[in-house]
């Protein structure tokens, strides 16, 4: 309500102030960019996108250097979907004021959206030469670097914001995941901190697998087993036949001279896991008895064959009568 009074008031001064006119170029020049500003942003409060551009558009007009007006006409095309303008809008501010913390902001977070992820990374860097203790920032940055593959830059960001390291879940899951990705046996610790404290299936999946890589493998079939506990029948990252999978690998690894891992490995291609290429990389695995090898190589060539079945089933091609004319409209009509 104090939004639509606002409006109702400031258009009621525009309207009813004498010698004001919205036809008159001369007496147009008497209303400040303020009041059209003011109008904008109330609009731009209630959602009404449209008509805050309107005003919004309007106190720019009245003012060019107004940065305010510009950089809420680049929020309502962020907000509106138009990614393309909404950069324009931001990188027009920052070329006249390189130091516009949140015409960076803004910007960095928009390239995000339109996909182009290393023009981010260069707009948060700039940033965090202007406000190096944003932690926010900072895992924003990283989070950018790390969907480039940059972990080592990411990492190093991070580590500038220990307190957020401490106190702050995302931080924390993100910088574990970028230790993982460095097959760094850090990420074990780091991992257990953030399951201390939290509760999530994915996250625990991953924790197995680092447990796995540093060949602690008691520990990760504890986690892949508590995972597939809690994982729904209709859960797909991860799925319960990638579970299996993962505890099958760990099994034919760990009990080799035992036969449960080829069939927690059956019960996985059972339950729909088909990712031919990880069951062969099994085949290379020296670790891996000769005789589950073997069986190993029976169910990989099953699985395959079942994959190019699939994959070998077209749609069938509707048969036409090549005397049936393709356009009709060449022969209705014709007379001899």
């Amino acid at each position: 309500m104090q939004y639509r009074s606002v409006i109702f008031l400031l258009t009621m001064f525009l309207l009813l102030s004498p010698g004001l006119s919205f036809m008159g170029c001369a007496s147009r020049g008497a209303i400040s960019a303020e009041e059209y500003f003011a109008i904008g942003m109330a609009y731009f409060d209630m959602g009404r996108y449209a008509e805050a551009e309107l005003w919004l558009n309007r106190a720019r007009a009245r003012d060019r250097t107004m940065n305010a007006s510009e950089y809420n006409l680049g929020r309502i095309a962020f907000e509106t979907g138009r990614f393309d303008d909404a950069i324009k809008q931001f990188e027009s501010i920052i070329k006249r004021d390189p130091d516009n913390v949140l015409a960076l902001r803004a910007a960095a977070y928009t390239e995000i959206r339109r996909g182009e992820i290393e023009k981010a990374a260069a707009w948060y860097a700039r940033l965090l030469e202007l406000v190096p203790e944003s932690a926010d920032d900072g895992y924003n940055h990283a989070l950018v670097l790390f969907a480039m593959e940059k972990y080592a830059e990411a990492e190093d960001v991070l580590q500038n914001y220990e307190f957020a390291l401490l106190e702050n879940a995302d931080v924390l899951l993100l910088f574990a995941r970028i230790q993982k990705e460095q097959g760094k046996p850090e990420a074990i610790d780091t991992y257990a901190s953030w399951l201390n404290n939290n509760t999530d299936v994915k996250v625990r999946f991953e924790y197995g697998q680092v447990l796995e890589s540093h060949d602690m493998f008691a520990r990760a079939l504890e986690e892949y087993h508590e995972a597939l506990v809690a994982l729904a029948d209709t859960s797909r990252d991860p799925s319960r036949p990638e579970v299996r999978f993962a505890i099958a690998r760990v099994l034919l690894v760990a009990e080799s001279d035992k036969p449960d891992g080829v069939a927690e490995l059956r019960e996985a291609v059972a339950g729909g896991f088909d990712d031919v290429d990880a069951i062969a990389l099994l085949l290379d695995d020296r670790r891996i008895s000769a005789v589950n090898r073997e069986d190993i190589r029976t169910i990989h060539t099953e699985v395959l064959r079942a994959v190019e079945a699939v994959g070998s089933v077209e749609e069938p091609e509707v048969e036409t009568d090549p005397d049936e004319p393709d356009d009709y409209s060449e022969t209705e009509g014709t007379t001899q």
